[in-house]
């Protein structure tokens, strides 16, 4: 039996949902997450989580969205303390993509519980021309490639760290030999004639400007000081 909530604003409401949620997805998979449980979770009224999300669909969705603000995140602080060279800033981008999939193994289950959902496919394509703007933007300063070429090698190389990310999940490979090889791939994506010290870091540089419209904090921020009217607020 849901107990009354604590009453709190809308938005801190929302934040405490998506955080109960991060918790079934981590302790009982996607497929344990549904609007029910999450009440029963969070200790709220089943028409409050539906006030916030409507649908399951519409929380997984949530769900992702703030997931992959955190992955992006955390590899954007990364890049701010990475020190200057292609293979740095490489390995910077390597190590923190991966600490985040082992750190946030729900974004994989959640994203793969939307499989095949058109929304989904839409919010898939948007975080990885997001995650490729980024990429691209702190390897221009190390790459002769005009910006599109450099920029559709690193989508290709994103693909590949999506595909290794699976790989150290499964336990087929080491922390260490996902970094290697993705680092190794983004070199490679650099074209001939990059400069390993070539330029100012972008770390000081270009990563706070690319991390600065990415949106890192929770989604749906901004209903702020919005209270709880009711049940369906």
């Amino acid at each position: 039996m849901a107990t009354t909530p604590t009453r709190l604003s809308k938005q801190a409401r929302r934040e405490q949902l998506l955080d109960t949620a991060v918790a079934i997805v981590r302790t009982r998979g996607a497929d344990g997450l549904t609007l029910v449980t999450l009440a029963e979770e969070a200790g709220v009224s089943r028409p409050v989580v539906y006030g916030h999300f409507a649908t399951r669909p519409g929380l997984l969705l949530a769900l992702h969205r703030r997931l992959d603000e955190r992955h992006r995140a955390a590899v954007t602080r990364a890049l701010r303390s990475a020190a200057t060279g292609a293979d740095a800033v490489a390995r910077a981008i390597s190590t923190a993509y991966f600490a985040c999939a082992t750190d946030m193994p729900e974004l994989g289950a959640v994203t793969a519980a939307l499989k095949g959902s058109p929304e989904m496919e839409a919010v898939r394509h948007d975080s990885a021309d997001r995650y490729a703007e980024l990429m691209a933007t702190v390897l221009r300063p190390y790459s002769p490639l005009a910006p599109k070429d450099l920029g559709l090698r690193c989508a290709g190389v994103l693909g590949a760290a999506d595909a290794l990310a699976a790989e150290l999940n499964r336990r087929r490979a080491t922390d260490d030999e996902t970094v290697a090889a993705l680092t190794g791939l983004i070199m490679g994506s650099l074209g001939s004639g990059a400069e390993a010290g070539r330029g100012a870091g972008p770390a000081e540089t270009e990563a706070g400007g690319a991390g600065a419209g990415l949106g890192t904090g929770p989604a749906g921020s901004g209903a702020g000081a919005e209270t709880e009217a009711g049940p369906g607020a």
